[in-house]
């Protein structure tokens, strides 16, 4: 790790003791942890049944698995680019993503999108559980789908209450076990299916290509609220060259075997694995005793992604109601009582899932990306070009301070870039007009990022006032290794 050879204890220490910090600055005695983990993190929290379930969409909807493929890598470098710059504000700021987006918003401004972003974490935190639950249910051999619902629920309760430490820990199980159980779910496709008559057989269609892009890039952007919430432990010297390539890494790698794996299965398996998915990939396992061990590896996974669900929705909560009442921490008990609501709440979505689930998530994928392309083009443009990374940290949390209540030009931005989008838009409910001269295909998250960035940039660099280096609490700062401004 480049300048971050002082880490002030292990990753594990003996007990992993409930996390107490919350939304305020990461004091430097307390940052711990190599870029390494960020990988195991984000490994683990891709290679999941929703990844491919993800990647089967794209072939369920007419992409020919091989361009399903490529398509989806494409999507997944490029969403995956965006996502790591995000994780690499972490070791600096030492901050939750969206209190550094009051930067951006202002102190009450930022609220706006986060109030979608908590509207996302619930719906990946319960089309999540559904499968997972489902995979419980295999385990247990019972068949009421609420058992594996309220128990898969109430692990992932603990995990997150617990906190960062134990979730990086099951982020480094759920690496080894994926790799293992996906490695083998490939062998076995492969030994099942004549896979290659299955490859290649449809013309490319630039409608499906474009789809399978998007998919693959709205997996990746949609972590991008929250991303940096598990770097910001990091060493504050920490190399932001080397956070960006450990995240992406990570993540590109995980999403795109699980994705590839689920065009594949798609394009042999078609309507055997639409209505169960779960139980196919039981099925494709083979002998119960191993498809056992693969429901494990399918609750492990998920497990990983949804105490990050779990925890990122808490946070965003927080930080929304702290905008209010000024407060920057709470207390453990009030944070397990977040995190326990929020978890409840999605556990009772998941129950009252449409059985529709495969159109359903598509859909909700792609509406998620059309409201965090402009947030991510705001935030990035900011941080990286206008103000330089340099933040005035106490201000975040003052009203009365430099970033104010509401920055309303960012928010114009951040609505215009929404906005900008509906035409070119391909969903269930509607379809744009120049989407249908596009042949279906929606690009729309492009026109997000390039809109967005095209108006905010002159005006930001206009309006903007950054300070002249980056201010910490004095209290977050240790003066024996604070790196020069």
């Amino acid at each position: 790790m480049e300048g971050g050879s002082m880490p002030h204890h292990d990753e594990i220490d003996a007990g992993l003791p409930i996390e107490r910090r919350t939304i305020e600055v990461i004091p430097d005695a307390e940052r711990h942890g190599t870029p390494r983990n960020q990988f195991t993190l984000w490994f683990g929290a891709n290679m999941q049944i929703t990844a491919i379930v993800d990647g089967a969409l794209a072939v369920v909807f007419g992409a020919d698995a091989l361009w399903a493929i490529i398509g989806l890598l494409l999507g997944n470098i490029l969403g995956g680019i965006v996502m790591a710059l995000h994780s690499a504000q972490g070791p600096r700021l030492g901050l939750p993503q969206m209190i550094s987006s009051r930067a951006q918003f202002g102190v009450l401004g930022a609220v706006v999108p986060l109030l979608l972003v908590i509207v996302m974490y619930l719906g990946f935190a319960a089309t999540g559980t559904v499968l997972a639950g489902q995979a419980v249910n295999k385990i247990l051999h019972v068949d009421n789908s609420t058992v594996g619902i309220l128990v898969f629920g109430a692990l992932t309760a603990v995990v997150a209450v617990t906190g960062y430490r134990l979730i990086h820990v099951i982020g480094r199980i759920a690496t080894v076990v994926g790799i293992i159980g996906f490695t083998y779910l490939t062998i076995r496709l492969f030994a099942e299916y004549d896979v290659s008559a299955y490859v290649g057989t449809e013309s490319f269609d630039i409608a499906t290509f474009v789809l399978a892009i998007s998919l693959g890039a709205g997996w990746q952007l949609t972590f991008g609220p929250y991303v940096a919430d598990y770097s910001r432990y990091l060493p504050r010297t920490t190399s932001a060259r080397t956070t960006f390539w450990s995240t992406f890494a990570g993540s590109v790698l995980g999403s795109q075997w699980a994705m590839t794996l689920g065009a594949l299965v798609a394009a042999v398996a078609g309507k055997a694995f639409l209505g169960n998915q779960v139980g196919f990939i039981g099925d494709l396992a083979g002998p119960s005793a191993i498809a056992l061990l693969i429901y494990l590896v399918i609750v492990v996974g998920k497990l990983t992604v949804n105490c990050l669900n779990a925890y990122g929705g808490f946070m965003s909560i927080l930080t929304s109601v702290t905008a209010f009442n000024g407060r920057s921490h709470t207390t453990q008990a009030a944070r397990a009582a977040y995190i326990v609501g929020f978890t409840v709440v999605s556990m009772l979505i998941a129950i009252g899932a449409s059985a529709d689930f495969l159109d359903n998530f598509k859909n909700f994928v792609l509406v998620l990306l059309m409201v965090f392309t402009p947030w991510s083009a705001i935030n990035l443009i900011d941080y990286y070009l206008i103000s330089r990374e340099r933040i005035d940290i106490p201000a975040l949390y003052d009203p009365d301070g430099r970033y104010g209540r509401w920055n309303f030009a960012a928010l114009a931005c951040y609505t215009l870039g929404i906005l900008a989008q509906i035409p070119f838009l391909a969903q269930k409910l509607y379809t744009g007009p120049i989407t249908d001269l596009l042949g279906g295909a929606d690009i729309s998250w492009i026109v997000g990022i390039v809109f967005t960035a095209a108006i905010y940039y002159p005006l930001a660099h206009r309006t903007s006032n950054p300070p002249d280096r980056m201010i910490y609490p004095a209290d977050a700062v240790a003066a024996t290794h604070v790196p020069a401004e």
